[in-house]
């Protein structure tokens, strides 16, 4: 396993392990958003290790900009296909029948500036919430092993069938799920129960799902609560309580920040004006979608434009 932990401490925001051969390379590099390197490598021999994750508390109270939480990942044994026709393959990594077997490398970082907005406006009840607020004062590092939540969101990162804005849309949502999935290292995890008790049941748990599913399709087109719980088949009772409690995030909340975070890809990665992105996020004007923009990242939509 040290060889794992050795590999979790190299990968830096995108170093790269000189002994492997790398097969595939992502990243995403924008000003106040979550910014990420993803790097799949040839095993060239068999590993037997186990799947590691290491959380990184990066605090200095003498430079607050720039404390930081750190997520990397190594996941040893899935598959790499080079076919690229099967993009609509359903398998997962863990099952794909490519040849190649992978080490692969997740590194997640997480700005103050970007955390802020989970935060501001919340009482600090626990460790976690200390953390996430960086009021926790002393720096650290934990090593933890993969649980199944984890690994299922780094499966789905690795392998979806979304492309151009939908893939943005779709890594950022997984991305969230895996920082909530993380801060459970800071404590001894638990067997799964939750307060509401309808989500007992599975099919309102995938109803639940759903609803993120579809609001994430609905970026540039806002649905409201009606609509969506008539499409998921469940009370809008059960739609909100059930939504908070399984992503931590009210609907509103939720859809404001995936809307706002692609607005920083479109504006820093396509290039759009701010005239476009307004438009294609269903904003009536640009003074309103100038003020949600300021109010989530603390900067004007014109600051993100090359």
């Amino acid at each position: 396993m040290q060889y794992t932990h050795d590999i979790l401490r190299y990968a830096h925001r995108g170093g790269i392990e000189p002994s492997m051969d790398l097969l595939y390379h992502k990243e995403q590099q924008i000003p106040r958003s979550v910014n990420y390197n993803i790097n799949r490598y040839y095993a060239q021999h068999e590993w037997v290790a186990e799947d590691v994750g290491m959380f990184i508390y990066n605090f200095n109270p003498d430079s607050p900009e720039e404390n930081s939480i750190e997520l990397r990942f190594c996941v040893i044994g899935n598959k790499y296909c080079f076919d690229k026709s099967c993009s609509n393959c359903k398998d997962q990594p863990t099952d794909c029948n490519g040849k190649q077997t992978t080490v692969d490398v997740f590194n997640f970082f997480f700005s103050s500036n970007f955390l802020y907005q989970f935060t501001h406006n919340s009482k600090l009840i626990n460790k976690k919430d200390e953390v996430l607020a960086f009021k926790y004062e002393d720096s650290f590092t934990k090593i933890f092993s993969l649980c199944n939540k984890k690994k299922n969101v780094l499966d789905s990162i690795l392998n979806h069938s979304y492309t151009g804005a939908m893939e943005n849309i779709y890594i950022n949502s997984k991305i969230q799920d895996l920082l909530l999935h993380s801060m459970d290292c800071l404590v001894e995890e638990r067997v799964e129960k939750f307060t509401c008790k309808f989500l007992e049941d599975e099919r309102t748990r995938e109803g639940i799902y759903k609803a993120r599913d579809i609001l994430l399709q609905h970026i540039g087109d806002p649905i409201t609560i009606k609509a969506l719980s008539r499409k998921v088949a469940l009370n809008e009772c059960y739609v909100k309580q059930g939504f908070k409690e399984l992503f931590g995030v009210t609907i509103f909340d939720f859809f404001q920040q995936q809307r706002m975070e692609h607005a920083k890809y479109l504006l820093h990665e396509k290039g759009l004006s701010v005239t476009d992105v307004s438009a294609a996020l269903g904003y009536s004007s640009i003074s309103h979608f100038s003020a949600a923009f300021k109010k989530h990242t603390g900067i004007k939509p014109c600051e993100l434009l090359k």
